[in-house]
């Protein structure tokens, strides 16, 4: 469920943009041509799997809910399975449930991952710097995985990875093509669904929808 072979340079990086007390967060889901693959901004210690003490999948949403509920409202976790994980508290997740989850994530075909892997304490902006740092090691984890379709999440995300100023609000439904192993994939920014971005979670989902719906 994960690309191991980068795990090395993404702690290195932890240790220099990240938080001395947290671990780092790496991609999880299905690592081998997934339809979607979703682009995040970076951890931050709300995930427990960053505590430095935890033994289990260190993956993207760990103890969290919001981008579950999406799934659900997506229709691509069923009421059952969603309920489970809304019932649970951050700290009721154990490395058993951690791996449930992320084996659901793969059945879904999604890879989920952020640009950056430097967990932050908190949900402090990173600046663009940080996250140009990571690219060089993204897009080798974005030709192991080699998904069918790329999304996105916020301007600084979309912007940073495509190398050009990308505003979310202009590219609804649109999409620009980069190079993953010699083929043209299509990646579609979007809104960001979490924290302040959970205003636009309407059409974050709206655009997800119509991307699973028409894209793939």
């Amino acid at each position: 469920m994960q690309v191991t072979n980068l795990i090395k340079a993404f702690d290195k990086l932890q240790s220099i943009y990240g938080d001395e007390n947290l671990d780092s967060i790496y991609g999880a889901g299905e690592i081998d041509n997934p339809k979607l693959c979703l682009v995040f901004m970076n951890p931050t210690g709300r995930n427990v799997s960053s505590n430095k003490n935890w033994k289990g999948l260190k993956a993207p949403w760990i103890g969290t809910k919001n981008v579950w509920k999406m799934f659900y409202q997506l229709g691509l976790f069923d009421e059952a399975f969603y309920n489970e994980i809304d019932s649970k508290k951050p700290n009721d997740w154990d490395y058993q449930f951690s791996e449930k989850v992320y084996k659901k994530v793969k059945e879904t075909s999604i890879y989920i991952t952020n640009l950056s892997k430097a967990t932050q304490i908190d949900a402090r902006p990173l600046k663009n710097d940080v996250f140009k740092k990571y690219l060089a090691f993204f897009n080798n984890e974005i030709n192991c995985v080699n998904p069918k379709i790329i999304i996105t999440f916020g301007n600084q995300v979309s912007s940073v990875l495509l190398n050009k100023n990308i505003k979310v609000s202009e590219y609804r439904k649109k999409y620009e093509l980069v190079d993953v192993n010699g083929v043209k994939v299509k990646v579609f920014p979007v809104y960001y669904p979490v924290g302040q971005g959970m205003r636009n979670i309407k059409k974050a989902k709206e655009d997800i929808d119509w991307i699973i719906k028409n894209q793939i």
